[in-house]
């Protein structure tokens, strides 16, 4: 994703789980993509008011439930806009999976 956006002009931090005061620069994205293998570890005080948050990550809780890398609770709140878990970008990640079997596909029967 990261280099996916640099190509389209973007300016990209990347971060991880580990990276100290890492609510101090969550808070300057515009766009925070999250995909760490940690449920809940971005918190809604670790948002910028108004940014998109996609929320990649997809964390099996004790309990059973399916919970994302974002407490959506709380970041839906202040986020302009945001992805849930489940049924977030899951289901675009199956769409474009279908859409490039078919193209790898249809490209082999051509040739």
């Amino acid at each position: 994703m990261a280099l996916l956006l640099i190509g389209r002009g973007a300016t990209v931090t990347v971060c991880n789980s580990r990276t100290p005061d890492l609510g101090a620069i969550t808070r300057q994205a515009d766009i925070l993509v999250v995909a760490t293998g940690k449920a809940a570890l971005v918190t809604g005080s670790m948002v910028k008011p108004g940014a998109a948050v996609i929320d990649v990550g997809i964390n099996r809780l004790p309990s059973g439930k399916i919970a994302g890398d974002v407490a959506f609770d709380e970041a839906k709140e202040i986020a302009g806009w945001i992805t849930p878990v489940p049924g977030g970008v899951g289901p675009m990640t199956v769409a474009m999976l279908v859409e490039n079997t078919v193209s790898a596909a249809a490209a082999r029967t051509l040739s």
